[in-house]
């Protein structure tokens, strides 16, 4: 088949590899100037699968409320607040109630655990490597947060994760380089958890699937899916429509200004969040792969001679206004565990990217109910986690093949009831 993909974000150039693997004719247009340019481009680059649930989860609205008189938060509201942002908290809100909390959670961690297993089946097939490292722990600075996060280790022990509950000594000795003046009650330490580049992941991807035969446009931007003629794309500039055999949606945020036109109404909103990287003047003194302050939900990443402190949930606001108080936040955490991890006085990358959020926290993935349109989009912040098991079933669904996880609620359909 002839199939063009809108987006080159890690979901996209997954798309692409996978699709192109399968020995499909494939073309990729986004409107940057490379890969993961967009949300995929400074993440935190976990692949933590026992921690991808949903945003939507009972208590969620009373700890959002909270977060509001808090100097340091991991999530904010900011003004201006569009319609749309207005009626997407409405529906994470009904999404919050218990049992669709516990089918959409169980949704994102089949889909998690396959995609974890898939990298590691595509990351092993090619001749490069990327920044990653093994272990992920999880920082509890006070017998409060211990406790707090009781019910997700229960999670955990149901879902068969191996992990270990570790008192402050232990925990250094995993992590050297933590402060020693910093307060802590314990960790989890999660050991086949990882950390991984996900650009670097996507430069490497976009080579091998061009070498399939994967041909990728960059700096072009598809304006319209065609409503009378399946899989026809009209690009900026081109003085004619290009006509496909399928068309696969992957444009992140954008890609809700493309489905309206064709009566498909999906509520994918931007959720931003921030991370700051620098070099590592001394390597004795940063993670030696990652850790997250549970208290402020800040990850602090080793990537290979950088470090990557990020997190922050925003809704609403501006795309390009960064709000200080964000970037405070992610200073302070560094400075609590790693105090002399990065070099800070010159060099300092600052981030802020859009997540594309569903309100109930799965993708959608599959047919979009529109002749020739198959849709691969709405994984949030778990977008590195979820994409190379996504860009999997995808092309499995492409061609009728069933795919290797069950797909129930994955498809347009959950979004239809």
């Amino acid at each position: 088949m002839n199939i063009a993909i809108l987006g080159a974000g890690i979901v996209g150039v997954t798309t692409a590899y996978e699709l192109a693997t399968d020995g499909h004719q494939v073309t990729v247009f986004e409107r940057h100037a490379s890969v993961a340019e967009g949300s995929s481009f400074a993440n935190a680059g976990v692949v933590a699968p026992g921690y991808v649930t949903p945003w939507a989860a009972p208590g969620m609205p009373l700890k959002v409320l909270r977060y509001l008189l808090a100097r340091h938060a991991p999530v904010r509201v900011r003004r201006p607040l569009a319609l749309a942002d207005i009626a997407w908290m409405r529906q994470w809100l009904a999404a919050c109630d218990r049992a669709a909390y516990a089918s959409n959670r169980a949704r994102m961690q089949r889909l998690a655990f396959y995609s974890r297993h898939r990298l590691h089946q595509v990351a092993g097939a090619m001749a490069y490597d990327f920044d990653r490292s093994s272990g992920y722990m999880v920082l509890l600075r006070a017998e409060r947060d211990r406790r707090l996060a009781q019910p997700g280790l229960a999670l955990l022990r149901e879902l068969g994760v191996p992990f270990q509950e570790l008192d402050a000594d232990t925990a250094r000795r995993i992590e050297p380089a933590l402060h020693p003046h910093t307060p802590l009650a314990g960790a989890i330490h999660l050991p086949q958890d990882e950390v991984g580049n996900c650009r670097q992941f996507a430069i490497i991807l976009r080579d091998a699937a061009e070498q399939l035969g994967a041909r990728f446009v960059f700096n072009t931007t598809v304006t319209a899916i065609d409503r009378a003629q399946p899989a026809t794309l009209h690009v900026a500039g081109a003085s004619s429509p290009q006509r496909f055999d399928a068309v696969v949606l992957c444009a992140g945020v954008g890609s809700a200004n493309l489905l309206r036109p064709l009566g498909l109404r999906l509520p994918l909103r931007p959720i931003y969040g921030y991370s700051i990287s620098a070099h590592v003047p001394e390597p004795t003194l940063a993670p030696r792969s990652g850790v997250m302050d549970e208290r402020y939900k800040v990850a602090i990443t080793r990537m290979g001679q950088r470090v990557r402190v990020a997190g922050s949930a925003e809704i609403g606001g501006r795309p390009d206004e960064v709000h200080h108080a964000a970037l405070q936040t992610l200073y302070k955490v560094l400075a609590d565990w790693f105090p002399g991890a990065a070099r800070l006085s010159s060099g300092v990358q600052v981030w802020k990217g859009a997540r594309p959020m569903l309100p109930d926290g799965p993708p959608v993935i599959g047919a979009s109910g529109v002749p020739g349109l198959w849709l691969n989009l709405g994984h949030g912040s778990s977008g590195w986690a979820l994409s190379c098991g996504s860009a999997r079933v995808l092309s499995d669904l492409i061609v009728g093949r069933t795919p290797e996880i069950d797909t129930e609620g994955l498809g347009v359909e959950r979004r239809r009831r």
